[in-house]
Formats: C-alpha cells, sequence, structure tokens
C-alpha cells in the first residue's frame, strides 16, 4: 500500500484505480456487519428527499453495511417509501413546525438522539436536500460539532456547503472534513475565503490557498477534471465520465466520499501513516468511480440517463476497477 500513496506534485494526474484498490477491503466471510462501514446522512426536508436517498443508497451499493440518514419528520416517510434498506431518523424539525419557546429543547433533543449514534458512525455525508431553514441548519450546526468533538469524518455538500461558508469554524483546522463544490459553491467559498474571485489560469495554486485558508479541510472541485487538495498538493481525476448533468450526481459523491473516506481511513490504521491523508484517497477514489458509474450508465440511456441509472451502475464499475476474487468469499 506504502507504495501507491506517494504524493504527487501539484496538479499531477493521480492513479485514481491505484489508489481505489488499495483502500478497497476485500470480502471475507470471518468479517462481521458494520466491518464494512456505518455512514449517516444528514439532510432531507419537506422539499428535498430525492438527494438523501441517492447518498444513503449510493453508500450501500458500493459497500457500506449500513447507511442512517437523520432527516425531518415530514422527510422520513418519503424517504423510508424510497427503500427499506435505509435506518431513517426522523429527528430534525424546520421553524414552520416549531414555536420559538420551545426550539432550544428540540434543539437539545435532536443532539441527545444523535449522540446516541455518532459513536458508532464511521463518517458523515452533511447537506443533501437539507435545505435553508435557519432552525435546521442551527440543529445541523451542533451535529457537525458533535461529530468533530468525535473525530468523526465529515463529507460536506449541497446545502452543507451553503452552512459552512457563512460559519467557517465548523470545519476551519479540521483535517477530518472534506468540501465537495460545484462551480457556484467553489465561487462562494473563494469569495468567503480568500477575499477574490475565482481564477482559472492559476486555478491549482488558489485551490491551495483556499484549502490552506480553511486550515486544512480537504476540497473536491467537481468539474470537467475534479480537482482534489488538502492545501499540500493538487490531485487530478480526469477520466470520462457523462457528459449528462442530470442533478443528483452530487449526491452519489457525497455517499461514495463518505465510504471510501471511511476505508481509507481502516487501510492506514493497518498499514501504517500514509503519505497521502485518507480524505483525500477517499475523494479521489469517489471521483473515478462515479465517473466510470456515469460512464456505463450514458452508455446505455443517453441523453435520457437518471442519477438512478448511475446508481445501479456503481456496483458494476467498482467490480471492473476493483475485481472480487471467488476465493475471497467462497473460502477457497
Amino acid at each position: 500500500m506504502q507504495s501507491l500513496l506517494s504524493g504527487a506534485s501539484p496538479s499531477m494526474e493521480v492513479d485514481a484505480v491505484s489508489i481505489l484498490k488499495s483502500i478497497t477491503p476485500s470480502l471475507e466471510s470471518s468479517k462481521h456487519k458494520g466491518q464494512a462501514g456505518k455512514i449517516a446522512v444528514v439532510g432531507g426536508c419537506r422539499e428535498y428527499t430525492g438527494a438523501p436517498y441517492f447518498s444513503a443508497i449510493s453508500a450501500l451499493k458500493i459497500g457500506a453495511d449500513l447507511s442512517h440518514v437523520f432527516c425531518t419528520k415530514d422527510a422520513a416517510p418519503v424517504i423510508k417509501g424510497y427503500s427499506p434498506e435505509l435506518i431513517v431518523h426522523p429527528i430534525l424539525e424546520e421553524s414552520y413546525s416549531v414555536r420559538d419557546e420551545d426550539k432550544k429543547s428540540i434543539s437539545a433533543k435532536v443532539i441527545e438522539e444523535v449522540d446516541k449514534w455518532m459513536e458508532r458512525f464511521d463518517c458523515l455525508a452533511i447537506g443533501p436536500g437539507l435545505g435553508r431553514d435557519p432552525f435546521l441548519l442551527d440543529c445541523v450546526s451542533n451535529i457537525m460539532k458533535r461529530a468533530r468533538q468525535s473525530n468523526v469524518p465529515m463529507v460536506i455538500d449541497g446545502d452543507g456547503l451553503f452552512l459552512v461558508t457563512n460559519s467557517l469554524d465548523l470545519i476551519s483546522g479540521y483535517p477530518l472534513a472534506v468540501l465537495t463544490p460545484n462551480v457556484n459553491e467553489y465561487k462562494r467559498l473563494v469569495q468567503k475565503v480568500l477575499q477574490c474571485e475565482v481564477n482559472d489560469r492559476d486555478g491549482t495554486q488558489q485551490l491551495l490557498s483556499l484549502a490552506k485558508g480553511i486550515g486544512g479541510a480537504t476540497i473536491l472541485r467537481k468539474g470537467e477534471s475534479d480537482l482534489i487538495s488538502n492545501g499540500e498538493t493538487v490531485h487530478a481525476v480526469s477520466s470520462f465520465g457523462s457528459p449528462r448533468r442530470c442533478g443528483g450526481q452530487g449526491d452519489i459523491l457525497s455517499g461514495s466520499v463518505a465510504v471510501f473516506v471511511s476505508w481509507a481511513r481502516q487501510a492506514a490504521d493497518k498499514a501504517g501513516e500514509p503519505s497521502m491523508s485518507p480524505t483525500v484517497m477517499g475523494c479521489i477514489a469517489g471521483s473515478v468511480l462515479l465517473r466510470k458509474a456515469a460512464s456505463h450508465a450514458f452508455e446505455s440511456s443517453r441523453r435520457s440517463t437518471l442519477t438512478t441509472d448511475i446508481i445501479e451502475h456503481l456496483g458494476r464499475s467498482l467490480e471492473e476497477l476493483c475485481p472480487v476474487l471467488v476465493s475471497q468469499y467462497m473460502g477457497h
């Protein structure tokens, strides 16, 4: 594993497949439920129920053992209806359903419930379908603080990025935080942290500066090439994906990165200190897998490709990149 994890120079196209292989655990009959990853998605409200489902089910399709969703009470029945595979916690509330005098007690109950589960999770994906309700965002801020206290990695996407852009202290200086901004979310981060506009002519250096400015959190800047940095180097993943830009692909990525970050940490625990951080490796692996799955889905469906089509190709794509040996699970 060590030979695969040597640091690359800035802007170098990384051997993403080798990194994915190095952190993907083997399938063995001796393992028990939970060892391949326990992921939780924090998101889902009245308007947005698909995004948390996409993120959570993608984690399972890739190989996590358990996938939880912490969402609002309105969203829970819908998300439960999408799949019986997900463990859904209807504990979050939006402002419209909470009286001002009850907000403090309800917020405390949310944290109390999350605390029961936090130590079990290997990674959180925060933001898919979260929305921007002020009370809901306050509760999620407290969840993030708890996760940080417990040293649980966090992959932050969607409206989670809106939250942290306005409250950088939630992730500043936390090396287990991963941000996955699209073009507009990245623009807002650059304006907030570097107080300038995006400069694509010197994009590599600006990404390095942004990651350093946030204090070492890992940033996966989504684009034609995905660029990944924790402030030390920049790695690019440029393999072909799909020209079809249907909504929801970022949610697949958040769930994928959450799984791979947890696997990378496990691999690092076994192999010793790697020269590339687990969060960077998780981003690289999640990026290359999504691109391959999107490519397969586009081959089949072309202009009709949907996020659900891509999710159905995650398993096949991971098998192609990292084949499972029959002897690993047949006992031969």
